[in-house]
């Protein structure tokens, strides 16, 4: 269950300045706020939670820090009450006699508590181990105030003294975190749903994203730091409904208009810094979801100049695509243009890849209409070639169930990519549904927030909202059970301490996919 690295080093770009110049006029303006640590903890077992661990207070405190003196061995950890993106400083002295010997310190920045008793030495996943947050750190010459260069994303920050001197011990005192976003909590009034579980669901959701939000809608703090295309459509409809900073939402269009392959197609992601450079990663529903995001923004704002600027480039996301559709309308992609759906390649992927297509052409016939295309009607008879194929061919109403792939696999994706594009009448969605629920529940085999996402919302398209909210409740809320300050990368229920890349250290605990209850919640309950 693992989504491939691609390399596509001979890819041909069309840079538009133009549209990068707009990208860089909506730079949002970064808000700081000093974070002080509101206490020391001590990792304790608790098999209730993620990995087994969870923290409690420990017998050192944080008002009297300056009492405590450490030397090799000995460390002090953290805790700033919530998780935060930003910075880290603290002052360092030394005290008894003169210092002799360099002071050696190990900082490890966590997410959730677990992370802290993972051994960064033994890891041995597929992602590079670049990405562990801890830093080791030689200093000369004390007194000093410490400032790390680096961002982080963390709520626990360990202080490890890995040797000083038998002479003198270390003294740390004023440990800040500068955190960083582009929006403010406090900005944001969340509406109750009466459902108290799902209400505080909300809030953690609005955190992930708050968190999420930098120079650009982040997919994760921790690790990537980049503007994915998929992550974005996600990020967007949630910010909708919370800080509605559609601000960044133009920024980042313009980034991914501004920043396409010579043949028309988006890349899946681009880069920010030090310089904006597309990655060579390209996937189609990630490509095709460009005009997804376009006409939902548009929908918001009415912005004109934005919509007439970006339209072509989300015009040839569909031309690119069609070439993968034959005269019967059935979608069938190449190896280097894979659809991502799920990060899990457990299942075949086909129908739901031709799902999304019918959404996404979908809402890129809106927009057309909007702008009078005189190819408005080419449109138009692709997605009835498209859905006509899905209905007539991919559904079997035996099964009550859309088939994918040359065996004829039944599986969840392609339920709810076909159901959110919403070929089928109400009463022949609700039945796909609740068959769907008599045997494939519980899920199992998903690895990730964003494919519960669209199950969630499926079931809710379908008017099957009883069932959706439970799913919610037991997805989400088994996160928040096992610790959950923000909702994580990847989880499976029925394996929490599952990771794509093989070790969990690496893994986010904090990502832009998984902050959607609170948009599901806003526009369905």
């Amino acid at each position: 269950m693992a989504f491939k690295f691609q390399i596509n080093d001979d890819v041909d770009w069309k840079i538009d300045e133009n549209l990068l110049q707009k990208a860089k006029d909506n730079m949002p303006e970064i808000y700081h706020e000093t974070v002080i640590p509101e206490r020391i903890v001590e990792i304790v077992e608790d098999t209730d939670k993620l990995g087994g661990v969870s923290v409690k207070e420990s017998s050192s405190k944080i008002y009297s820090l300056s009492d405590t003196t450490y030397n090799r061995g000995t460390e002090v950890i953290f805790d700033l009450g919530d998780h935060y993106v930003g910075r880290f400083s603290i002052d360092i002295d030394s005290v008894g006699s003169p210092m002799d010997a360099p002071l050696t310190l190990k900082i490890t920045f966590a997410e959730v508590p677990s992370e802290l008793t993972s051994d960064s030495a033994k890891y041995d996943g597929w992602l590079s181990s670049s990405w562990i947050q801890e830093e080791l750190v030689h200093i000369d010459e004390l007194p000093i105030r410490l400032n790390l260069p680096r961002r982080y994303a963390a709520r626990f920050i360990r202080v490890s003294v890995l040797d000083t001197s038998p002479k003198w011990r270390a003294k740390f005192t004023n440990p800040v975190f500068n955190a960083e976003s582009s929006v403010k909590m406090n900005d944001v009034t969340l509406k109750e749903t009466g459902n108290v579980q799902i209400d505080n669901i909300n809030v953690i959701a609005t955190k992930t994203l708050l968190d999420c939000m930098q120079e650009i809608f982040e997919d994760e703090p921790k690790r990537d730091r980049r503007l994915w295309l998929g992550d974005l459509r996600l990020q967007a409809l949630a910010n909708y409904e919370t800080f509605n900073n559609t601000t960044l939402v133009k920024r980042s269009l313009y980034l991914f208009g501004g920043m396409t392959a010579k043949d028309g197609r988006i890349p899946a992601n681009v880069f920010t810094k030090p310089n904006l450079l597309p990655d060579d990663t390209f996937l189609f529903d990630y490509s095709v979801f460009f005009g997804v995001v376009l006409s939902d923004y548009f929908d918001r704002t009415s912005d004109w100049e934005t919509l007439t600027d970006l339209y072509d480039v989300a015009k040839k996301q569909m031309d690119y695509a069609f070439k993968f559709v034959d005269e019967n309308g059935c979608l069938s992609l190449p190896e280097e243009y894979p659809a991502f759906i799920d990060w899990s390649n457990d299942f075949d992927k086909t129908t739901a890849a031709q799902g999304t297509l019918i959404f996404s052409l979908k809402k890129f016939i809106q927009l057309s209409v909007v702008l009078h295309d005189q190819d408005y009607q080419y449109y138009e008879d692709m997605l009835k070639k498209l859905s006509d194929y899905a209905i007539y061919t991919l559904y079997d109403s035996e099964k009550v169930a859309f088939i994918s792939g040359e065996d004829g696999e039944i599986n969840i994706a392609s339920q709810v990519w076909m159901i959110i594009a919403e070929i089928m009448d109400q009463a022949t969605n609700q039945k796909i549904i609740q068959e769907m629920i008599d045997t494939q529940f519980p899920v199992s085999g998903i690895a990730t927030p964003y494919m519960y996402h669209h199950i969630v919302e499926a079931m809710f398209i379908a008017g099957i909202s009883e069932e959706a909210i439970k799913l919610m409740q037991e997805y989400w809320g088994k996160m928040v059970d096992l610790g959950a300050d923000t909702f994580w990368e990847a989880f499976e229920p029925e394996n929490p301490d599952y990771s794509p890349y093989g070790d969990p250290i690496v893994s986010s605990f904090c990502h832009a996919w998984s902050c959607t209850p609170v948009y599901l919640t806003s526009k369905y309950i």
